[in-house]
């Protein structure tokens, strides 16, 4: 129990603080939960630190090689490593222009039918389904523009329905696959609406560089369509927006991330603090959402700013030289994780008499100092902690992954301290060094050194009084040196240095299939990697967006079923040049009749659009567009054979020429004179003894 929640009067009886004096010892809960934390991963913020300086190159006491070396270049390895990574991912994940997260319903999909068709009415009298032949009115025409039925409200046909499948040629359709294809579309429009895509390349690259990345949410968000309505009464137009709620996620920096020490996933934490750094108006803005306590902001604001920079932000922020930087903001903290349910009373929370005193309940707090902003019960349903935290690498032991600039942390020391010595010793070797023998020497001369320099001396032998050293220059070793640690970096990290341009690549890369080859290799580490956000952050957040649509989204009836969400990242990581082939070889092998049925051909051409980065929606047809075209292109075929009835002969015909539909009377006669039918200049030219041959003896 914290302190400052029971209070011990003179007759020994406990009594019960108010919620307004217990607030303060919640947040202090929390500002002890955010001290462990903050201990817990001082660790990982050096590594941290250590890769952000090595991707921008920063030059100190850490990132330095030697302590006599004079030269501070920084070889920046680790910046290239990074891009490369982070672009490869990009362009695997977001290539088809679609949020890689497919919904799909399960192989037994429970609480709805897996199939379901529309049964034949009987008749009353006979008992019998009525005649499949109609007649003009029978009250089955279609009325204009009627085109199919729409088997997405298959709950408004329940009594035209019958479950499984069709044996008699009834319209058939999968209710599960619908609710999967509904779902699908949502979340895809969702997704789209808050510009899912830019939060995750953030993510992305934060994991590439630090190891991890961390995305929240999704969360409510009032979004604003623009729209102009033009007046009644003055004909004008008036800007008249309409805001709708849809599902946001936002990134979060592992700088700001603070989850339960002990924890190796999300799954195991018990609770995340994540550290806001506002500003005045940002905090005043914290009223205007959602069962935020105005009061304990206003007190908040009133006490002043109250952020403390930690000894990592002057470096990844380089601000420490702006001595007014931080002194008008303000640090508040973000807690989601379970508080014991007396303790959550004691605080003025109302819980359902169904949860005892010995449980926990999940709740979602705001503290700023000792103020506490906002304190309710978690609003998810199932409760959860809305974080996804992936890695770049999986550290097994850790929440935390591990990234390519902590991996190859040991080759950009060495291609650092290679190069600077290098550099050191040429600027020895590259200039003389002079022994001076100054009692040979007349005194008081300069000993500046120039062309034509003239030294006077009064004793010794001429040429001893002056010598010139010269330094060996062991420059070739120490680049040697820096290309092995180069080629280090490559094996570390897993990213072959042709991935990112090298030039003057030998060996296996100089043909196109060894070239091939090492790509497919680089390729194999990107696997693991695709994979990890899979399983940690695409399927996280498509199962979150799922749960939202179902307790949230009431504009949507036809969602609900046993869905399964599905990533695809990993199935875009084989290059699209061989899944283009592949599929190509493929539509080739259908042009077999035999083969033909068993060949999914709209799916076919599709995945075949999509290989080569085609919208498949905007130049694909579905099957009833595909046979609508088909009888367009017969028509048309018809009609330049002659078979059709707008074929026939329109005028006179020329001699030689058959009817219409008939085979042509064959070709003309071949003419080889090449004077229309003459002899002049045509076989071969007589030689020496031939008749013809001008120079054969009379």
């Amino acid at each position: 129990m914290a302190e400052g929640f029971l209070q011990q009067p003179d007759d020994g009886q406990v009594e019960m603080l108010d919620a307004g004096t217990a607030m303060p010892g919640l947040a202090g809960h929390i500002q002890e939960k955010f001290t462990e934390a903050e201990t817990g991963r001082q660790v990982f913020e050096q590594k941290w630190l250590q890769a952000y300086k090595n991707f921008r190159g920063m030059y100190d006491s850490t990132t330095q090689y030697r302590d006599s070396e004079k030269s501070k270049v920084f070889i920046k390895i680790t910046k290239t490593k990074v891009l490369a990574s982070y672009g490869q991912i990009i362009d695997i994940l977001f290539s088809n222009k679609k949020f890689p997260i497919v919904v799909e319903s399960t192989p037994v999909p429970e609480g709805i039918a897996k199939f379901a068709h529309l049964a034949t009415p009987v008749d009353e009298i006979s008992q019998e389904p009525p005649s499949p032949y109609g007649y003009p009115g029978d009250g089955m025409e279609l009325e204009p523009g009627t085109r199919s039925i729409n088997f997405g409200k298959y709950k408004e046909m329940q009594e035209q329905l019958k479950e499984g499948p069709s044996n008699v040629g009834e319209p058939q359709f999968s209710p599960a696959k619908e609710a999967a294809r509904a779902m699908e579309t949502y979340i895809q429009d969702q997704l789209l609406d808050t510009d899912a895509t830019n939060v995750l390349r953030y993510a992305i690259f934060e994991a590439a560089l630090l190891g991890t990345g961390i995305v929240k949410g999704p969360f409510n968000f009032y979004k604003r369509s623009h729209r102009w309505v033009r007046d009644e009464q003055t004909g004008e137009r008036v800007y008249d927006p309409v805001e709708s709620v849809v599902p946001r996620i936002e990134h979060v920096s592992v700088w700001d991330f603070h989850p339960d020490p002990s924890a190796t996933s999300i799954d195991d934490c018990e609770y995340v603090i994540q550290r806001h750094r506002m500003t005045r108006q940002q905090l005043r803005n914290l009223m205007n959402r959602p069962y935020f306590n105005g009061e304990a902001i206003q007190n908040a604001i009133i006490k002043g700013p109250n952020y403390q920079d930690k000894y990592y932000e002057s470096t990844i922020r380089e601000d420490e030289n702006t001595p007014y930087a931080h002194e008008n903001r303000y640090e508040v903290l973000e807690y989601w994780g379970v508080l014991d349910a007396q303790f959550a009373r004691e605080v003025g929370m109302e819980l359902p008499d169904t949860v005892t005193e010995l449980d926990q309940v999940q709740i979602n707090a705001w503290v700023c100092g000792t103020e506490v902003l906002r304190c309710v019960l978690n609003p998810f349903t199932p409760a959860r902690i809305p974080f996804a935290a992936f890695p770049y690498e999986v550290d097994p032991y850790q929440i935390w992954g591990v990234g390519v600039a902590e991996n190859m942390e040991d080759a950009q020391l060495l291609m650092n301290g290679h190069v600077r010595m290098a550099i050191d010793n040429l600027a020895l070797a590259g200039n003389l060094v002079f022994d001076v023998d100054e009692a040979s020497l007349v005194p008081g001369q300069n000993f500046d050194i120039f062309p034509g320099k003239v030294f006077r001396r009064q004793s010794g032998v001429s040429g001893t009084a002056i010598n010139a050293q010269k330094f060996p220059n062991t420059a070739p070793e120490n680049i040697q040196m820096y290309q092995i640690a180069r080629q280090l970096a490559d094996e570390e990290t897993g990213i072959p240095s042709i991935m990112h341009g090298q030039t003057g690549v030998s060996g296996t890369g100089r043909t196109s299939s060894g070239l091939s080859m090492l790509l497919s290799a680089g390729n194999m580490s990107v696997k693991t990697v695709i994979k990890n956000i899979d399983d940690f952050l695409l399927k996280p957040i498509g199962e979150a967006y799922f749960q939202w649509n179902m307790q949230y989204n009431e504009d949507a009836p036809d969602i609900e079923g046993d869905l399964s969400i599905k990533p695809r990242g990993t199935a875009a990581v084989m290059q699209k040049e061989v899944r283009s082939q592949r599929l190509t070889t493929l539509l080739q092998t259908v042009a077999n009749p035999m083969l033909a049925p068993f060949i999914k051909l709209p799916n076919l051409i599709k995945e075949l659009a999509i290989s080569q980065d085609i919208d498949p929606d905007e130049l694909v047809n579905d099957v009833n567009e595909a046979q609508l075209y088909a009888k367009v292109l017969q028509g048309l075929q018809n009609v330049q054979q002659g078979t059709g009835p707008e074929g026939g002969p329109a005028g006179p015909q020329q001699a030689g020429m058959g009817g219409a539909g008939d085979v042509p009377n064959g070709p003309p006669p071949v003419d080889n004179s090449g004077t229309g039918d003459g002899t002049i200049g045509t076989g071969d030219v007589p030689v020496a003894g031939e008749a013809g041959f001008t120079g054969n003896t009379p």
